[in-house]
């Protein structure tokens, strides 16, 4: 590579092997952050602790809930209309 500290030409082989260069095991993706989504699920964590799967039939409850809310409304409109 130049001395100067720019790139070589694009589509020449230098070009093409620093392509090819890998970056080193220890970077990250995300930019060298050490935060990842495991710290939320620690003991040490503040808040109410309540389980991936509690929360996913509390939702699929909520939904169902709100689609029998609007069941009845319909019903009960036409109920009212007659």
């Amino acid at each position: 590579m130049p001395a100067s500290g720019t790139a070589p030409p694009r589509g020449s082989a230098a070009a093409a092997a620093s392509m090819r260069r890998r970056r080193p095991a220890g970077s990250s993706a995300a930019g060298g952050t050490s935060g990842t989504m495991l710290q939320f699920y620690t003991d040490d964590a503040p808040g109410l602790k309540i389980s991936p799967n509690v929360v996913l039939v509390m939702s699929i409850g909520f939904i169902a809930f709100v689609a029998i809310l609007h069941v009845m409304g319909k019903l009960y409109f036409v109920r009212r209309e007659a």
